[in-house]
């Protein structure tokens, strides 16, 4: 992993999965800029990128809206003059049945977040990374993979997020720029505890065994690694490697797993 002096612009910055790239970006040399919605904390998650010998610019972001996406792009290039790589990683989830969802509001709110923060980003971002032949990593899940249950509207989000992404890395190759999509599993990152309940509203509490799967810090060496080579995707765990050629021969005995890992929270 070679991210010295990469001037990277990262959404979902103050928390989870997020937090863990900036850190590890950091300690590599990066030029970090740190979007999310909370400015309290992304400044403490830029003060420890600079103890890591980075250099890190807080960026408050909605990236539900697109003129504050915008404003990111512009900052990091008034900033540094250029963006060499862009990692949407703002991601927000659900935990009910979709008969249980209250209000179909939360479920347009997913795809805000989830598709369309990451689209106004890289559109906005795009001539830059022409420029810079750079890097464009989409952190999806294994859920834009397969059916998840309790998951409708984040799997909807993701799987359009998975083919955008598809699409754009044919477009693009020709100008050098590369794109990665990663595949994380249950990762230990706070997202759950932040995940919708049927009213709409955040859980408020984490309902996986967090001591039985993957650390942000290992989600993010992982989604790195793969940047760094280029890769097309980056799969995390053996299920979701399983999955993909299962899927194919067995397609109910995904639905089992997918409906397993649910229950069992890990």
């Amino acid at each position: 992993m070679n991210f010295k002096d990469n001037v990277v612009i990262l959404t979902g910055a103050s928390t989870g999965i997020g937090e863990a790239l900036a850190h590890r970006l950091a300690a590599g040399g990066a030029c970090v800029v740190l979007a999310a919605r909370n400015a309290q904390k992304l400044e403490a998650v830029a003060t420890d990128c600079r103890a890591r010998g980075g250099r890190a610019l807080v960026a408050p972001t909605d990236v539900t809206d697109e003129d504050e996406c915008r404003a990111l792009v512009e900052r990091a290039v008034v900033e540094y003059g250029r963006v060499d790589t862009l990692i949407n990683n703002a991601g927000l989830s659900m935990w009910m049945k979709f008969e249980d969802v209250e209000n179909l509001h939360s479920l347009e709110y997913l795809m805000r977040v989830n598709f369309f923060g990451s689209m106004y980003c890289t559109y906005y971002a795009l001539p830059y990374l022409k420029q810079s032949q750079g890097r464009i990593v989409a952190v999806a899940s294994v859920a834009a993979r397969t059916g998840v249950p309790t998951r409708t509207g984040y799997a909807a989000s993701k799987h359009a997020m998975v083919g955008f992404f598809e699409s754009l890395r044919i477009e693009v190759e020709d100008d050098g720029v590369s794109v990665t999509i990663a595949f994380p599993d249950f990762v230990a990152s706070g997202m759950h505890t932040r995940s919708l309940g049927a009213d709409g509203r955040p859980l408020g509490h984490n309902p996986l065994q967090v001591d039985k799967i993957m650390t942000s810090d290992a989600c993010a060496q992982l989604i790195l690694d793969g940047a760094a080579a280029r890769k097309r995707q980056v799969l995390m765990s053996n299920r979701s490697r399983l999955g993909q050629w299962l899927k194919l021969i067995a397609p109910g005995r995904v639905d089992q797993i997918a409906k397993k890992a649910i229950e069992k929270g890990k």
